[in-house]
């Protein structure tokens, strides 16, 4: 079976739904995306690894999967987005120490927030995404801005049944297009220092839309 690499369109969450939030993935040579539903600690892990500019003063679980990797010398090489049976997908973690190469199970959103960290490659099998990949359907009244912000995260308030497609909307922006720049920084500074990430994640949104 051929292997599709994909890349991170984005990290969307439900306006209607707390605490729903699904991973996007883009098939790199194609317009298919792949939306896959993670948790709330995946989805703030995925987004630190995304924004560079947020530290967390402490390490998170996949931080710490990393630094505990590579003082003993393993390297993940790629992930494998293997299996899909009733709308859960499963995945491989390829790993490779001392030229010995392994293959590990892992949630899909625990793998992929490793091959972030490990800059490593992510695939899916073309039986896969014909199955579950979708086309994103943008709102005329998004349309253009999208064109223009392709790596922003968008926001999906419902993943439909595999074949259709989903509709995007702008999400909102809990006040803070209201706040000065300078505040935005500040508001950033001091949710990283209390490791509220999602609201990081946001400010970071924010602040590049004004930039």
């Amino acid at each position: 079976m051929s292997l599709v690499r994909l890349k991170i369109k984005g990290i969307s969450y439900s306006q209607t739904q707390n605490g729903a939030y699904a991973l996007i993935l883009n098939e790199v040579e194609g317009d298919r995306k792949l939306p896959i539903v993670i948790g709330a600690f995946e989805a703030q892990s995925i987004a630190i690894a995304l924004e560079k500019e947020i530290k967390p003063p402490r390490p998170l679980t996949h931080d710490l999967f990393k630094n505990f990797a590579d003082r003993f010398d393993i390297i993940v090489k790629q992930v494998i987005i293997h299996k899909l049976v009733d709308g859960v997908f499963y995945s491989s973690i390829i790993c490779e120490r001392d030229k010995i190469e392994e293959i590990i199970d892992a949630r899909t959103s625990d793998a992929i927030a490793l091959a972030l960290r490990f800059n490593a490659p992510i695939f899916t099998y073309k039986t896969i995404l014909d199955k579950a990949g979708i086309f994103l359907k943008f709102s005329s009244k998004d349309k253009d801005k999208a064109k223009d912000e392709t790596d922003d995260s968008i926001v999906v308030d419902e993943i439909l049944q595999e074949g259709e497609t989903v509709e995007i909307e702008s999400g909102a922006s809990d006040g803070y297009t209201e706040l000065s720049i300078e505040e935005l920084h500040k508001e950033l500074d001091q949710a990283v220092a209390n490791e509220d990430y999602e609201k990081a994640a946001k400010l970071r949104d924010e602040i590049s839309k004004r930039n």
